[in-house]
């Protein structure tokens, strides 16, 4: 078990680069793989997770090759994809399985899908319910992974998610592009929408009116080129650095700042941080820039109702944040969060309450009654194997007494290896 000793930060004023999107990075494997033509993906986040997706969909007999640190993906349209000779395997990547599960459900052959020993645990029920309503054919043990698909001609549905989730949404949007008939989606609350953009990239007949989504199937994607901007997920944690330590000013370059994404921005605008956002534009559908911030008073705040799909994977580091803050601060209708890596609402206090802060566990949330400032306890943190608790914590001891042990942080690269040496540029 890997572990890193990550020391204070007296103060820091840097201008950072974080890794290429992981939803983006997914989605242009994923679409492009489906869609005709060779799609040119720039900026691709190379980690374990999107690189378990190149695997799955090179497996599927899709031609993806890496040429001067792009990558191409050689896309032979809806139903161009071959069965697989062996289990498709996801990794840790819920991403990768959820959506992969509408594209596999209606390709003409029969294959299994499954991941790591996190992954065999997760809920998949909840998008194999709305695409068997299409007339998709599953096995599963207990609606779990693996998952063994007998693919099968589908039908447009309308469909109301009785969450907001955008993975079970994307699952259902790319098993639609193959269905008879138009298929529908209705959101309780707006999810993170870069499927749609990516799909209407690619020429999908694709309407969005409120929280409504529309797709009319029967035309084929035609190949783009990808940019993929910073992951504002990974930016969070230097925005919070910055924010926390004393006497810095941190830059975050070139990062997507899709409005279905900028929860974390709004909230901590509230919790009165300091952040300035320059050099916005717009590439292949999706918002860009540069997020600047500066060592801020933060106060508690209530996160809840719809907010909470905007910063759903930024919540263990807005919780470090908010035990930072002054008062309390109240974070509910957050129950997803025990459906992730781990059940990131029981890791996050109880690493919270071993840095000396006072927090507890509510059925969809939690409480946390913030320090005013004062330095977080040293302590022995476990990662529970799952990178965002690594990560989040990594940013605390930062701002701690002696810095803080983080234990099992081989983790963070499924989604960010760069992280530690980011970390250690800040000194």
């Amino acid at each position: 078990m890997k572990k890193i000793h990550v020391a204070p930060l007296a103060k820091c004023h840097a201008g950072v680069f974080v890794q290429g999107d992981k939803s983006i990075s997914h989605r242009a494997v994923i679409i492009g793989s489906i869609a005709k033509g060779v799609t040119r993906v720039t900026n691709f986040l190379e980690a374990a997770d999107t690189l378990n997706t190149v695997k799955v969909y090179s497996d599927l007999g899709v031609k993806i090759e890496k040429k001067k640190g792009e990558y191409f993906i050689h896309g032979n349209g809806l139903y161009s994809l071959n069965q697989p000779s062996q289990p498709l395997y996801v990794g840790n990547s819920g991403t990768n399985i959820r959506l992969s599960l509408g594209v596999l459900a209606a390709q003409h052959f029969t294959s299994v899908i499954t991941g790591d020993n996190q992954i065999v645990k997760r809920p998949m029920a909840r998008v194999i319910e709305p695409l068997t309503l299409m007339g998709g054919r599953f096995e599963s043990r207990g609606g779990k992974s693996p998952v063994t698909v007998h693919g099968q001609t589908l039908k447009g549905i309308t469909y109301t998610l009785p969450m907001a989730s955008a993975q079970v949404k994307s699952a259902i949007l790319l098993a639609a592009l193959h269905a008879n008939g138009d298929t529908v989606i209705k959101e309780p609350v707006k999810s993170r929408d870069h499927t749609e953009r990516m799909l209407k990239h690619f020429g999908a007949r694709i309407t969005v009116k409120d929280r409504a989504i529309t797709v009319k199937p029967g035309k084929e994607l035609a190949a783009r080129d990808v940019f993929v901007p910073g992951d504002i997920s990974s930016a969070a944690y230097f925005i919070i650095a910055g924010l926390m330590v004393k006497n810095s000013r941190i830059s975050v370059k070139s990062i997507g700042l899709n409005p279905t994404r900028m929860g974390l921005i709004e909230v901590m605008k509230k919790m009165g941080a300091s952040i300035v956002i320059r050099n916005l534009k717009v590439k292949n559908g999706e918002p860009v820039g540069d997020v600047v911030v500066k060592t801020s008073k933060l106060k508690g705040t209530v996160i809840k109702g719809g907010m909470i799909p905007k910063l759903i994977d930024e919540i263990p580091v807005i919780a470090v944040a908010a035990a930072f803050a002054k008062g309390k601060t109240v974070i509910m209708n957050a129950e997803e969060l025990r459906y992730k890596e781990t059940d990131r609402i029981e890791t996050v206090v109880k690493n919270l309450k071993l840095i000396g802060v006072e927090a507890f566990s509510t059925a969809d949330g939690m409480v946390i009654e913030g320090g005013n400032g004062k330095p977080f306890k040293y302590a022995s943190i476990d990662s529970f194997g799952d990178h965002r608790i690594a990560m989040a914590f990594s940013v605390a001891a930062l701002s701690g007494e002696n810095g803080m042990l983080i234990k099992d942080i081989e983790c963070v690269d499924t989604s960010f290896p760069k992280f530690y040496e980011i970390i250690s540029s800040l000194r």
